[in-house]
């Protein structure tokens, strides 16, 4: 390995890094949507692996398809850029539309109370939710919603704007292991960060007592992905 490309490989894993923890919409969808449609360790981890390769693959696959055109990094950065708006737009509408969803829910879960008379002249009462026992589930345990798919199809289109100039530099010389290697390390250091911040984040979100606000999860997860959308799109997060 030359010099050159080690520099590159110990810039892309810092980079890869640093792009993830600086950027809460790579973590913050997969928090929220883990804690208001229960899925478990297991299957985030997995929905935030699937949704960092397609984020990082789809930028890697532009970079070389602008090498091979003999396209400029300045004509790359502007692919990119579009692309970011694209995400951010889609974050936001999908946000928006699962937010009124959850707010529907949450109004048609409303508990009430019910008072219960007994022969011995005793009262109670206890609460009630009907919408917890009659809106049918819309993701059982075990299977898989469109969530992770919109998900997944949103990070595509997210731009890894670091990445191009590193991956177009090996390229440009004809150096597919270099190519490889900056590539590689930077994806795996993406995606591993990833899936640490929402690994332990979800754990800990887990532990804090919510019953109260449990009929809102939904309605919450929809304003948190709109909010992070409105944020890569107009303060360029």
């Amino acid at each position: 390995m030359s010099h050159e490309i080690a520099a590159l490989a110990i810039t892309a894993g810092s980079l890869g890094f640093l792009h993830t923890v600086l950027g809460p919409d790579h973590y913050l969808p997969f928090i929220v949507m883990a804690r208001a449609r229960s899925w478990s360790t297991t299957k985030t981890t997995w929905i935030t692996v699937l949704c960092g390769i397609g984020h990082v693959g789809s930028s890697i696959l532009l970079g070389l398809i602008g090498v091979a055109l003999g396209l400029a990094v300045s004509g790359l950065s502007a692919a990119e850029s579009v692309r970011g708006s694209l995400a951010a737009w889609a974050l936001m509408a999908f946000g928006l539309v699962y937010l009124v969803w959850g707010l529907r829910r949450a109004v048609r879960n409303r508990p009430h109370v019910h008072w219960h008379d007994h022969g011995d002249g005793t009262r109670h009462e206890h609460e009630h939710a009907h919408a917890e026992a009659h809106v049918h589930v819309h993701e059982p345990q075990g299977s898989m919603s469109l969530t992770p798919w919109v998900l997944f199809t949103i990070f595509v289109f997210g731009p890894c704007e670091p990445l191009i100039p590193l991956v177009i530099y090996p390229a440009a010389r004809h150096s597919v292991w270099g190519t490889g290697i900056v590539a590689g390390i930077f994806g795996v250091a993406t995606i591993a960060t990833m899936v640490g911040i929402v690994v332990v984040s979800t754990l800990g979100v887990n532990l804090i007592p919510t019953r109260r606000l449990e009929r809102y999860n939904h309605a919450l997860a929809g304003a948190t992905l709109l909010l992070c959308g409105a944020a890569i799109e107009f303060m360029g997060l």
